[in-house]
């Protein structure tokens, strides 16, 4: 399994994601973002934590780093790791009298964790192969590709719908992502990788 590092780029909201968020992570290697989607109160606790605001009492999180280093716990990191029926799942990579543990979580509170504890963030190459967007910048005087007609007796029509559909949501994708609107992105890409498996 190889790991990916990931750093945190930003969140975002919209109005039609139910007061969720989208936490956008991006390779430090590569060009590759991964939108999360993630609720209000996560999206709150590590807000704060980028922001160094300090609340007047500590949240959950805060009182897992306080319990943790009351008891020499150590996060050496937090790895995104499977990702089933789009939803990502992650592990808290911990360490405690030199054996390490890793403890399964949503990738909202592991990131929550990690930025309390200064620890690195990864993702698996698959996950960012099946779940990572590119953003796809075209070289200065480039031209749109222009596809190729296809064979109609080869192709049945439902075949080509589902073509042409897939083609339109890619296309919004791609704009989604040129106007960072990320919770829209991930919907786009959620709905493409069900296209394709059902196709």
């Amino acid at each position: 399994m190889r790991k990916l590092q990931v750093d945190i780029l930003g969140l975002s909201t919209s109005p039609h994601t139910n007061g969720a968020y989208a936490l956008i992570l991006y390779e430090l290697e590569g060009k590759r973002k991964l939108p999360i989607i993630i609720g209000g109160f996560e999206a709150q606790a590590i807000a704060l934590k980028l922001e160094n605001i300090k609340p007047p009492r500590p949240f959950t999180h805060d009182l897992f780093k306080n319990i943790a280093d009351a008891f020499h716990l150590h996060v050496n990191e937090i790895i995104i790791d499977e990702l089933h029926n789009e939803t990502f799942y992650a592990k808290v990579v911990c360490e405690v009298n030199g054996v390490v543990h890793e403890i399964d979580a949503r990738p909202s509170d592991a990131i929550a964790i990690a930025v309390r504890f200064n620890a690195p963030l990864f993702v698996t190459e698959e996950i960012m192969n099946e779940a990572g967007i590119k953003e796809e910048q075209k070289e200065e005087g480039e031209e749109d590709e222009v596809p190729l007609e296809p064979d109609d007796e080869e192709l049945s029509p439902g075949l080509l719908r589902t073509d042409v559909l897939l083609e339109e949501l890619q296309s919004e994708l791609n704009e989604a992502i040129n106007n960072e609107n990320y919770e829209e992105a991930a919907r786009l890409r959620d709905e493409i990788s069900r296209l394709k498996s059902s196709s």
